[in-house]
């Protein structure tokens, strides 16, 4: 599979992991979060997970508001958790 928007697919053979990094960035914050295909059962299943939890996250940071320029700490610490919980 190739690498979607924010999607990237890692399958090297000299490391031990293989699936997909999703890496967000917003107003100077960055958020990335790996989803493993050992641990979400497959390589479709780890892109089925990753591309939901792309879509919640850049919803929560586009309709957030801004403080300065910058992403709100309540924000970033919702963002935070939506990932810990993907």
């Amino acid at each position: 599979m190739k690498s979607k928007k924010n999607l990237t697919r890692f399958t090297y053979e000299t490391t031990a992991f293989q699936g997909w990094r999703l890496c967000l960035s917003r107003s100077g914050t960055t958020f990335t979060k790996y989803f493993s295909d050992k641990k979400y059962g497959g390589e479709r299943k780890a892109l089925k997970l990753a591309e939901t939890t792309r879509t919640e996250l850049a919803e929560l940071l586009d309709g957030s508001r801004k403080v300065n320029g910058k992403l709100s700490q309540t924000t970033i610490n919702k963002a935070k958790k939506l990932l810990k919980n993907a």
